[in-house]
């Protein structure tokens, strides 16, 4: 390409290079199955991530209330960058944005997650806080799946819509 003109070669060069990329095995198993299954397994992947590092610090930090804000950070962070890769399709949003919005999300599911866990842990799971940690995390997940699908990885522009549309912000001419 020189001068902003475009040859026919390099186009279609440029076109069976992309066609030769190689495929991610892992995207294109997830791919096939249904997007609340792909949620589960990447939720699935973040209560693994939560279980273990709330077991490894309540073995040297022993409050679990305390032990429970560190594995949920830490478990938020594995399963946005999994939800945004796997899960989701892409929302045309910035990353900063998109992950205020996950944020904002998970905030709200991670405390009802939260406050269930405690009330659990506090009254009848305190000999096994993992117990609390998995129901917490079953009321969390749902409050989670909808809040992304419906706010976080809403996409920015409904699907065929050009991207400086105007009436993707509802102020078109009528």
């Amino acid at each position: 390409m020189r001068g902003g003109n475009v040859k026919f070669g390099e186009v279609a060069a440029a076109s069976s290079v992309a066609a030769r990329e190689p495929i991610d095995p892992v995207r294109e198993v997830f791919e096939i199955l249904p997007r609340a299954l792909r949620f589960v397994a990447v939720g699935v992947i973040g209560l693994i991530t939560d279980l273990s590092i709330f077991t490894a610090v309540t073995l040297h930090w022993p409050h679990p209330l305390l032990a429970r804000i560190v594995s949920l950070a830490a478990a938020t962070v594995v399963t946005w960058r999994l939800n945004r890769a796997l899960t989701f399709d892409p929302s045309h949003r910035l990353q900063g944005d998109e992950a205020l919005r996950y944020a904002a999300v998970s905030a709200t599911a991670q405390g009802a997650s939260y406050a269930v866990f405690a009330a659990l842990v506090l009254t009848m799971a305190a000999r096994l806080p993992q117990a609390a940690v998995l129901v917490g995390a079953v009321v969390g997940a749902v409050i989670a799946y909808n809040g992304h699908r419906l706010f976080a990885f809403r996409p920015d522009r409904p699907a065929g819509c050009p991207a400086d549309a105007s009436l993707r912000h509802g102020s078109g001419a009528s």
